[in-house]
């Protein structure tokens, strides 16, 4: 961020240089031209004096903006586990190869420390939490920037997530990027590519009603009008039936997903239980008999990472929506 006087700013090169991000003489020349740069964040004007050269992202969406960026090498290394989505298979696999894996679990302040990070990325409930003392404030205090990914920004109600559609976090969070690693023209290729290949998926003519199962056998969570899951499901012509609820991620109740009879279950596929025990559980629990997608046996399984803000959103829009277009009307 903004530094007020020439030898912060100097200091602050040196401190880059030794913790091995070495700024070429080029860099600082091209930098000087383009910085400082202010963005918008969660509401928050954040400024940037040059770019940042050791970036710690949690998990596997927010690690895959920086990759689909090509900002490995701006990168310290990323946080994640490895049951949310094949990381060989995407055009930027080789990010992965370059870029450090620094833990499996989820971000602590000792990860960042020990990474050395100048700014970590994460979001509220993707490694924020004021319950493990990591959060924009604490890291502030520590010498070391964040960036808030957009769908998790808060709205100002309590602890509720989502202040802009789905997609519209994705496209703000990319272009933001361009902004803050000064690749604005990757960003708006990357933008652009994204809207057309959303644009061109063909959508039904109707639109059949979708239940997003994540996890939970008491109360099941679910996604909520400010998910990417919610934009998704849109988008590949469908209608969640939990698109009312003014938050991202949450937990509903098991009678909400009986009055709302989904035609069809997309399961999210992640954690200690694989998504054909899931199915399982949803087949086998008698609440849930009478509903549409039990009856009918339609589930629609898809990775972690397509589901929350990330580079993979469009392609599974296109793949959702050719599921979609089987399911025949009531």
């Amino acid at each position: 961020m903004r530094t007020k006087a020439v030898a912060a700013t100097a200091l602050l090169t040196l401190g880059l240089t030794a913790c091995g991000a070495e700024i070429a003489p080029e860099e600082t020349a091209t930098a000087s031209a383009h910085y400082p740069v202010t963005v918008d964040n969660c509401g928050e004007k954040l400024t940037f004096d040059r770019k940042p050269a050791r970036v710690v992202t949690n998990d596997v969406g927010i690690t895959e903006l920086m990759l689909s960026l090509g900002l490995a090498d701006r990168m310290a290394g990323y946080v994640m586990p490895d049951d949310k989505g094949k990381i060989d298979q995407v055009a930027w696999k080789d990010g992965y190869q370059q870029a450090k894996w620094l833990s499996k679990q989820i971000i602590t302040k000792e990860i960042a420390l020990d990474a050395k990070a100048d700014l970590v990325f994460a979001g509220w409930h993707y490694g924020f939490d004021e319950g493990r003392g990591v959060t924009p404030q604490t890291l502030k205090a520590l010498g070391i920037d964040s960036y808030v990914l957009s769908e998790s920004c808060r709205s100002g109600k309590g602890t509720e997530r989502g202040v802009m559609d789905p997609l519209e976090a994705l496209y703000t969070d990319l272009a933001n990027l361009g902004e803050v690693f000064d690749v604005k023209d990757r960003a708006d290729k990357l933008i652009a590519d994204f809207k057309a290949r959303i644009a061109a998926v063909p959508q039904p003519e109707r639109r059949p009603s979708v239940f997003l199962y994540d996890s939970g056998q008491d109360k099941p969570y679910t996604a909520g009008k400010f998910a990417a899951a919610n934009e998704i499901i849109a988008k590949a012509g469908g209608t969640n039936v939990m698109g009312d609820l003014t938050d991202t991620w949450l937990t509903a109740g098991w009678e909400s997903v009986v009055e709302r009879d989904p035609e069809v279950i997309v399961i999210n596929n992640y954690g200690s239980t694989g998504a054909e025990e899931k199915r399982k559980f949803l087949k086998s629990f008698p609440p849930l008999a009478g509903v549409a997608a039990i009856r009918n046996d339609r589930f629609f399984v898809m990775d972690y990472v397509d589901l929350v803000e990330s580079p993979r959103n469009p392609a599974a829009i296109g793949a959702l929506a050719g599921y979609l277009r089987t399911v025949p009307a009531r």
